[in-house]
Order: structure tokens, then C-alpha cells, then sequence
């Protein structure tokens, strides 16, 4: 018998999944110390994006808060169409490369780069990048290595992503199974959770999110009403004006939903989650606004979590720009510019102009996800 220490023995902690990554490189340096970064690109097949998520890059960080479209990355398109991991031995290959992500890699001075493409279940996930320095790098032995790493990473993150969604998506079957039709459809959903990654992403630079906040944003987002189950369908469908003692009941969904998010979270054994308390907020606090008029607790300015601000912004815009029984759907112009007239004292400024400043995106939200005749 004699001691040994479990290089990886992070990953049977609760630590986070960047904390992981990091540890799984350092962990690589050892044997393969060229290197540099190992990097984790999450699909959307919905909308074809392929959006930045995790890197282990420390301070070098040539692809934060990015996005493309899959089909108009060849390179990419290449490995899904074979279902084979890319080496690249000499980047320089791409030197005339149009792509963003291609000029951005190349002014970051990578020199060889691996790819493995993530599946789950047959189903494209996302791809995991091996990137060194150093050109001619990539033998056999370092990538047979590499493809044993890239599977774990693969593993690693598809769990606790597959984990996320099973959760919403087993919340957003429970409150079709109790008839809760609202007016929120599967479209307004997945608009709102769209715009609400708009914002996120825009506000990055000035909070310091990174993509791993940005994406649990989006991924949480659809959740913020799910405290409406509790809600009487007397009150939750009826079309006209509710009396005062109506709304306040209405009002209690929020802290409904948290205790309900409460509930599922230890259910799910998903407490020790980071970025969990986010869903916490976004369930609990969107319904706050800045002058401190909001529910359930009025609390004012940023003392409203950042992203329950955010949950804000995008769930009343697409309210604004969506038919509903009692009102026709506004322009976005209109929308615009009513949100606007809110901005400072009900509703995050820095949240609305972060929409505005991506109009183009969120037409192409909309036009994506148009309700159909059955709405």
C-alpha cells in the first residue's frame, strides 16, 4: 500500500464546473505542457448558434460573449457533416479567414488547434477546442490524450446542462399538465429567454459577466412564472380587470415560485448548482421595480438582482409586442419606446437600451418564433 493523490479528485466536489475545466487543464500541462486553452462552445438547435461558453484560458480571452451561426462556419459545418474532430497543426491556414472567430483566434496568435465535437444522444452539442501556441504539436500520442480529456470535459458539461434543462423542461410539462395556458405560449418563451441573452450578453462588459452567467440567464429565464401554478385559474385566465383582493393574490405567485423553485431544487439535488440563486431571483424578484413599487417586497434599484432586471426588460417588451385577447401587438417602435418611458422608474435603463441597441437581433427572435394560428 503506499499513498497517492487523485489528480482529478475536483471533479467529485461541488466546486464549479469553470473550477473543473481549470483543473483538467492543469492536469493536461503535466504531461502536454503546449497546451494553452481548452475551450467550450455550447449548440442552440433552434436558432443554429453556436455561443461561447466556458475557457480555461485565464486572462486570454479571444472569444468572450461570442456567437455564430453554425451553417456559415464550414470549418465547423465539416466536423458535423463527418462526424470527425479537426486537427490543425498550423492555424496560419485560416490567415485569410472573413469569420470574426477566425480573426480573433488568429490575433490571439494560436498556432495548431484540435476540435471534438460534443454529442448527446446522437444530437449535436456543442464542440470542446484544444488550442496551443505552438504549431506541429498534435502528434498521436498527444491526441489520443486529448480525445480522452475532450470526452471527460464532454461528460462534465453536458451533465450539468442536461440537468438544467431536464429541470425546465419538467417544470414547463407540469404546468401544461395543470392547464396553465396564461397567454404565456412556447413562443413567448422562447422569445423572452432570446432577449433576455441579448441583454445579458450586451451588459457583460459593464457587470463582468462571463458566458457561463449569460448562458444560465437564458436558460433560467423561461422559469420566472412558474409561481403561477399556484395562482387560481378564476383569477389566472380571467379577462377582465382584477379586483384588489384579486391582485394580491395574483401578486403572491412570485413568492410561490420561489418556494415551488425551492422545492424542485432539492428534488432535483441541484442546491449546490452555481449561478442557482440566480433562478432563486429571476422566480422571487421580477416583478420589482426601481422606484421600490414592485412585489413582493419593494425593493428599489440595485438592490433588485441584475437578472431578474433583465427577466424585466425582456418578458414586458415581448408582452408589449405579442397579440393577447385584450389588445393587439404593439410595434416594437411602440414597445420602444414605452419601455422608455419606464426607464429609471420602474425598469433598468441600461436593460432597455441593451435591447435597442440589438433591434436587428430581435427581429430575427421574432420572426423566428411567430406565434402560430393556435396561439
Amino acid at each position: 500500500m503506499f499513498e497517492y493523490i487523485d489528480s482529478l479528485s475536483a471533479l467529485n466536489t461541488n466546486s464549479p464546473l469553470l473550477e473543473k475545466l481549470q483543473k483538467i487543464h492543469a492536469m493536461l500541462q503535466v504531461r502536454f505542457d503546449s497546451i494553452s486553452r481548452i475551450a467550450v462552445a455550447l449548440y442552440d438547435p433552434k436558432t443554429d448558434l453556436l455561443k461561447t461558453y466556458l475557457h480555461s484560458s485565464g486572462e486570454d480571452k479571444p472569444l468572450n460573449h461570442y456567437q455564430a451561426l453554425l451553417h456559415e462556419t464550414p470549418s465547423l459545418m465539416d466536423i458535423v457533416t463527418t462526424g470527425k474532430p479537426r486537427v490543425v497543426n498550423d492555424l496560419s491556414i485560416f490567415a485569410e479567414g472573413e469569420r470574426e472567430h477566425t480573426r480573433r483566434i488568429a490575433a490571439q496568435g494560436y498556432g495548431s488547434s484540435y476540435t471534438l465535437p460534443m454529442y448527446m444522444n446522437g444530437s449535436l452539442f456543442g464542440f470542446v477546442f484544444f488550442d496551443s501556441y505552438q504549431k506541429n504539436v498534435l502528434n498521436e500520442e498527444a491526441l489520443h490524450f486529448l480525445d480522452v480529456i475532450g470526452h471527460l470535459v464532454s461528460l462534465l458539461v453536458m451533465n450539468e446542462i442536461a440537468a438544467v434543462r431536464t429541470l425546465v423542461s419538467t417544470v414547463q410539462a407540469a404546468r401544461d399538465m395543470a392547464n396553465l395556458r396564461d397567454q404565456e405560449t412556447g413562443a413567448h418563451i422562447d422569445r423572452m429567454s432570446h432577449f433576455s441573452r441579448i441583454i445579458a450578453r450586451e451588459l457583460a462588459p459593464t457587470y463582468g459577466f462571463n458566458d457561463e452567467f449569460i448562458e444560465h440567464v437564458f436558460l433560467f429565464s423561461p422559469l420566472h412564472d412558474i409561481g403561477k401554478i399556484g395562482i387560481p385559474d378564476s383569477i389566472l385566465l380571467k379577462t377582465g380587470i382584477l379586483t384588489d383582493a384579486e391582485f394580491e393574490i395574483m401578486k403572491s405567485h412570485t413568492l410561490k415560485g420561489r418556494e415551488i423553485v425551492d422545492t424542485i431544487l432539492k428534488g432535483f439535488a441541484l442546491d449546490g448548482f452555481e449561478h442557482i440563486d440566480m433562478l432563486r431571483n429571476i422566480a422571487e424578484f421580477h416583478h420589482e421595480t426601481l422606484d421600490g413599487k414592485g412585489y413582493p417586497h419593494g425593493l428599489r434599484g440595485d438592490a433588485i438582482p441584475i437578472e431578474a432586471r433583465i427577466i424585466a426588460v425582456a418578458d414586458v417588451f415581448d408582452a408589449l409586442t405579442s397579440r393577447r385577447p385584450y389588445k393587439p401587438a404593439w410595434s416594437n417602435e411602440q414597445a420602444f419606446q414605452n419601455l422608455l418611458s419606464l426607464a429609471d422608474i420602474k425598469l433598468d435603463r441600461q436593460c432597455i437600451e441593451a435591447l435597442l441597441n440589438n433591434r436587428a437581433e430581435v427581429e430575427v427572435i421574432q420572426e423566428k418564433f411567430k406565434e402560430d394560428v393556435f396561439a
